[in-house]
């Protein structure tokens, strides 16, 4: 058996493909200065040969898939366009007269080293991205007449593939060729090879160190996506419990779809709003599906992400134009965009990369220090209110002052735009994250300047335990049920309610079903979560009787040995399905 963390929650069972696939050994070459020229041109070549292939991908993809799918590709066929991935490697050719591959390598090393500084979970995963669009040119620089794919279609079919990674286009590939799932020895939750195995339904572990050396060709494998286990030529009887196991998340999975347009309330007769997530417009329909009441968390620093310039005014105003109308009255939370000192967007404004990313120059920071960044932002949100309900919500508020300045700036807005004839809402409700331990102490004077808050468990237990969840030196240490953390998400809960204002949650704790009712019995009834969680915790909310579970609650925060609250969190859900597979039923967004 091998441990490794699950991405992609579900079962798979098939024989193991193992995918050797190793980078091509790269060597310097000097090049006599009349070869350059030649060299350039095989450079380019070899990335057109990587844009046709990806181009290929593209058109694997049915109409019918979500539309993050073709957005991954897509991004990598932008970051083909980008002038560090494709200039950077065309000047050392010249500077230091060498071949392209050798060029192409230290580009990557250069580009690598700075996303590994980065200390923002999100943005340090994209150095993988960068990965795979620069061994896709390396491998057409090694093998010009060679083909994407790597193994025969026929050779892919109900197979568990065991590789040293994968890239969104072979994620892509393998749906498209009915795999059982996939292990990877590396990569991170927020990568993308592990969102688009969520988003298409393919069972995946990643992690598992050294897979490829233990496990054979042809054996059978069997991975829980939930649990992160691989289980290597298991026995008979234990590959009938996995096929119970599958059958029962199918009918799991029928169940709920019925769920779809049952309204989110205890037994108790208390009603839950339960929103959305989202990061890009195509992300609305899922939500539809699931018949969400609105968006409680819009991503917008996704809008700044693989382009070399910054969206401008009109750019922004369109963009939430276009999501409100999709909504059709619902209402959208627009989180301003939370761009810390680790992603250069302009070299004079940013500077150099701070030490500690994460505890620098990041989010409301940023935006109060360089106004040209936000006013633009704020403005086309301003100016979308005026077409559809719209909440404003500020990140990574650490003290007071930070709100003063800020709805003193949003102020100046709005006074520029009746100068200049804009409608917007005047009353537009202002929110603030919560998700620095010293504004969770403090909410209660945050709720006195803003009109909601909103919990980013995500940051605020990272902070609150000084740990990086995606360090596995670490990880370990990442504990939701950690009793500070559970009496801070009780302090800002406990202030709203005081202030009368309402109190949502939009981390990952939020949407993981075995923490909805302490979540629940600790007075949350506003929580905002990815689509694809929405029906799982709509049915744990829909079975809970708040009377039989609020005593839990005091007792878990009491305790100090982490067995005893996983025992008390167990006897809390009890009566709940045990298979909690949110991810599963992603064919609901097919």
């Amino acid at each position: 058996m091998f441990n490794g963390i699950g991405v992609s929650r579900g079962f798979g069972i098939g024989e193991a493909q193992i995918l050797e696939r190793d980078q091509p050994e790269v060597a310097e070459i000097t090049l006599p200065e009349s070869a350059l020229g030649q060299e350039v041109e095989r450079f380019h070549t070899a990335v057109e040969h990587a844009r046709t292939q990806l181009r290929n991908v593209l058109d694997l993809i049915p109409r019918d898939t979500p539309g993050e799918i073709e957005s991954f590709i897509e991004s990598h066929l932008l970051m083909l366009n980008d002038p560090m991935m494709h200039d950077g490697p065309i000047r050392i050719i010249r500077e230091l007269r060498c071949n392209a591959e050798w060029a192409l390598k230290q580009q990557r090393d250069a580009i690598v080293s700075v996303f590994e500084a980065m200390d923002d979970p999100y943005l340090r995963t994209r150095k993988d991205d960068v990965e795979h669009v620069m061994r896709r040119i390396q491998q057409a620089l090694h093998n010009p007449e060679g083909e994407s794919k790597p193994e025969a279609p026929q050779d892919w079919h109900g197979r568990i593939v065991v590789a040293d990674d994968l890239t969104p286009a072979d994620t892509v590939h393998m749906q498209h060729q009915g795999v059982a799932g996939f292990i990877t020895e590396s990569g991170g939750q927020l990568s993308h090879t592990a969102i688009l195995a969520r988003s298409l339904g393919i069972p995946a572990v990643i992690g598992v160190h050294e897979a490829r050396r233990y496990m054979r060709n042809g054996e059978t494998l069997i991975i829980d996506g939930q649990s992160g286990l691989v289980i290597a030529s298991p026995n008979r009887a234990t590959v009938a419990h996995y096929e119970e196991r599958s059958d029962a998340l199918k009918r799991r999975i029928h169940e709920l779809i019925s769920l779809r347009d049952a309204p989110a309330v205890t037994l108790d007769g208390d009603p839950v709003t339960l929103q959305a997530n989202i990061e890009i417009r195509e992300d609305i329909e899922a939500l539809r599906k699931v018949n969400a009441a609105g968006v409680g968390l819009y991503r917008t620093e996704f809008m700044y992400m693989n382009r070399s310039d910054v969206p401008d005014e009109e750019e922004h105003y369109e963009t939430y134009i276009a999501v409100v109308r999709e909504l059709r009255g619902a209402p959208l939370t627009i989180r301003t965009v939370d761009i810390g000192a680790d992603k250069e967007i302009d070299d004079d404004q940013v500077g150099p990369l701070a030490h500690n990313p994460a505890m620098g120059l990041r989010g409301i920071r940023r935006c109060l220090i360089d106004p040209t960044l936000f006013i633009p932002q704020l403005r086309a949100i301003l100016r979308a209110s005026a077409k559809g309900p719209i909440n404003i919500m500020f990140p990574m508020l650490t003290t007071v002052s930070e709100v003063r300045q800020t709805l003193a700036l949003l102020e100046d807005v709005k006074a520029s735009l009746r100068r200049e004839g804009e409608r917007f809402d005047e009353s537009i409700p202002v929110g603030g994250m919560i998700e620095v331990p010293a504004a969770a102490v403090s909410a209660h004077q945050f709720a006195e300047h803003l009109n909601f808050l909103s919990i980013g468990t995500n940051d605020l237990i990272q902070y609150s335990l000084a740990i990086d969840r995606i360090d596995d030196q670490v990880n370990y240490l990442y504990d939701p049920l950690h009793p500070a953390v559970l009496i801070l998400i009780k302090r800002v809960i406990d202030a709203g309610r005081t202030a009368s204002i309402p109190v949502s949650m939009c981390g990952e704790m939020a949407g993981d079903p075995r923490y909805v009712r302490l979540l629940l019995s600790l007075g949350l009834r506003d929580f905002s979560v990815p689509p694809n969680a929405i029906l799982e915790v709509r049915q744990v909310i829909n079975s809970t009787l708040l009377a039989d579970v609020l005593r839990y609650a005091e007792k878990i925060i009491a305790s100090s040995d982490p067995e005893q609250q996983n025992a008390l969190l167990e006897e809390m859900n009890a009566g709940v399905d045990s298979i909690m597979e949110q991810d599963a039923y992603s064919a609901l967004f097919h």
